[in-house]
């Protein structure tokens, strides 16, 4: 789409076709929704200015970028947004070359703006980075670490702050604005090196004193004076839907050939007044009527997600030293269930999970049991943390994870596929999983009770419960649910013992099945047993192969010099693409029929 040469009357029609067309397409798919819709002028404008053919457009988190995605020659693809083998609900370099990083993860913008800009430097090249960033994403730490390195050496990137939720201060109307203008412009910019220039060689300290504090009294009355100690030139609060006003601000932003944020107000589902405001549900959606906005309702089954909130708030009414925190994900990991329950113990430390684990290792030593709510994939963000501050502590902390295994339409940066294959191999750490909704809240119950750091994981969407019964969790012990007559032995760990329980009822073999319950430890004792009827064994977990569930059973069994023939149905070492769960699943060969005919 030609954007550069079109007037303001034309970019005007331009944003009400985009916005038309995102409406209509995520209310028949579903996808991200009021942070894109209000992202519409912003990135029309970035695409006036500046020339997406060079310069890095780089959006944090990018579920603000469908506009961006229309404008670059994806109108008509766009029906596909986040299907199988359509595209990505993030920005994606094999997608198109004007999407400069895959971002799925907050926060990472303005570290890759400014690696950009070094680079750009050092090719004597005239480009420019580009950065959208969300208010949320400016609450974890990486941000700061990036502003206070580009407020040092100064290289030129232009960051647009959407404001769309939180102040990063509060501004005073029409005066703040012309005053952070002021600042930034061409005549306060240069008169004020002239000054600078003149007063450091011709006058003496006191004066300089003086000058330098009416500057500083401007820039007090400013809401950007966080970013000008950093370093960093700072213009608004602008409306993040005057095109005329961005564009022109965007304009004197690209000239001062430094960094400089943009701070823009928005509304979150600007253009849908339904959706238009502060209403976290319409953040990510599934289809929806247009004219009523009523969702269209999806199976009443309780979610995994669910049964953990609730058995974690049953937890936490029988034993007041039970704590909890989320990083930016109450509602995703139902902790604000626990949150409006108990608002003294459980907590949202937004987009801040090394903060979380850290902060959660301390109430443990204080004899608080901590259970850290947290996506698979976000968990990888507190690592470190995660070795240093609670496995070599020997906290008993616990790690609850949801969205474990694939989670369907956000794809390859959400698939939670790694957690058991860094986790395994920490001392001190305890691993489980349950089968369904009962061994869920059994395993909550029994993370109670232990002294060391523990980890579980559970599924997005819900459990199909099981008609085996369920035994008392002991730890390091497996449950054998059913004997078979077989050579063949089925071995599932958390909610791969649904398809190996699938997949045994359409074998014509009567096999034996193992609810491995724990991966660390292994029952060792089980296993042995086991050996002496079973010669093919099949492992079953939602998981990463390297370093997975199979692969510590072959670690066992390595040093105990017993030789069995051993398949692990995990995943391979690829990243998982984004669609429908099923579709996906039968693209890895991993539906039930697709793995009875592997075993044949």
């Amino acid at each position: 789409m030609e954007i550069k040469n079109k007037t303001l009357d034309e970019l005007e029609v331009v944003c009400q076709n985009i916005r038309n067309r995102i409406i209509d397409v995520i209310s028949r798919n579903g996808g991200h929704f009021s942070s894109t819709l209000g992202a519409v002028e912003l990135s029309v404008a970035m695409h006036k200015v500046f020339d997406v053919k060079k310069d890095p457009f780089i959006y944090d988190v990018s579920h603000q970028c469908y506009a961006h995605k229309l404008i670059n020659d994806r109108w008509n693809e766009f029906e596909t947004i986040r299907q199988f083998k359509g595209l990505s609900g993030f920005t994606k370099p094999k997608e198109n070359k004007a999407d400069y990083f895959i971002a799925g993860h907050s926060s990472t913008s303005i570290s890759l703006a400014l690696g950009a800009a070094k680079a750009i430097k050092l090719k004597g090249e005239g480009r420019i980075p580009v950065v959208m960033i969300g208010d949320g994403s400016m609450s974890a730490g990486m941000v700061y670490e990036a502003l206070n390195e580009l407020g040092d050496i100064k290289l030129p990137v232009v960051i647009i702050l959407n404001d769309n939720e939180m102040s990063i201060a509060k501004p005073i109307g029409a005066i703040s604005k012309y005053l952070s203008k002021l600042l930034a412009g061409k005549f306060y910019q240069g008169f004020k090196g002239k000054v600078d220039k003149f007063i450091t060689n011709n006058m003496p300290e006191g004066t300089m004193y003086l000058a330098k504090r009416m500057e500083e009294a401007l820039k007090l009355i400013t809401p950007g004076i966080l970013f000008e100690e950093m370093g960093i030139d700072y213009i608004g609060p602008i409306d993040g839907h005057n095109l005329s006003e961005i564009i022109d601000t965007l304009q004197l932003a690209k000239n001062l050939g430094k960094p400089v944020i943009v701070h823009a107000r928005t509304v979150k589902g600007k253009g849908y007044k339904i959706a238009e405001g502060h209403h976290e549900h319409w953040h990510g959606v599934g289809p929806f009527d247009v004219k009523t906005g009523e969702f269209i309702k999806k199976s009443s089954t309780k979610s995994a997600t669910a049964i953990f909130s609730d058995a974690l708030s049953s937890l936490a009414l029988k034993h007041d030293n039970v704590v909890g925190v989320t990083a930016a994900m109450p509602s995703g990991t139902g902790i604000n269930k626990l949150m409006k329950q108990f608002p003294n113990r459980f907590w949202d430390v937004s987009i801040a999970e090394q903060h979380a684990v850290t902060s959660m290792a301390a109430m443990a030593k204080e004899g608080f049991k901590a259970y850290i709510t947290i996506y698979s994939t976000f968990l990888q963000r507190g690592f470190d943390q995660i070795i240093h501050d609670v496995c070599l502590m020997n906290l008993a902390v616990v790690f609850a994870i949801d969205r474990a295994g694939i989670v369907g339409n956000d794809g390859e940066t959400h698939q939670g596929a790694f957690d058991i294959s860094f986790l395994r191999y920490l001392p001190n750490m305890i691993l489980m999983a349950p089968r369904d909704e009962q061994t869920l809240i059994d395993i909550i119950n029994f993370s109670y009770t232990l002294s060391s750091p523990c980890a579980f994981r559970y599924p997005r969407g819900s459990f199909e419960n099981l008609e085996y019964k369920n035994e008392k969790f002991i730890l390091g012990k497996a449950q054998i649910l059913k004997i078979g007559n077989s050579k063949k032995l089925f071995i599932g760990y958390g909610a791969g013992v649904r398809r190996a329980c699938e997949t045994e009822k359409l074998h014509s073999e009567n096999i034996t099945i193992l609810d491995l319950r724990f991966v660390k430890p292994l029952d060792k004792d089980i296993l042995k047993s086991l050996v002496k009827k079973h010669d093919k064994w099949y492992v079953f977990s939602d998981s990463q192969k390297q370093g997975g569930v199979g692969s510590a059973i072959l670690e066992f069994l390595n040093e105990e010099n017993i030789f069995i023939n051993l398949i692990s149905f995990e995943y391979d070492d690829i990243f998982i693409q984004h669609g429908d769960t099923k579709k996906v699943e039968e693209s890895l060969g991993l539906l039930a029929s697709q793995l009875v005919s592997k075993i044949v």
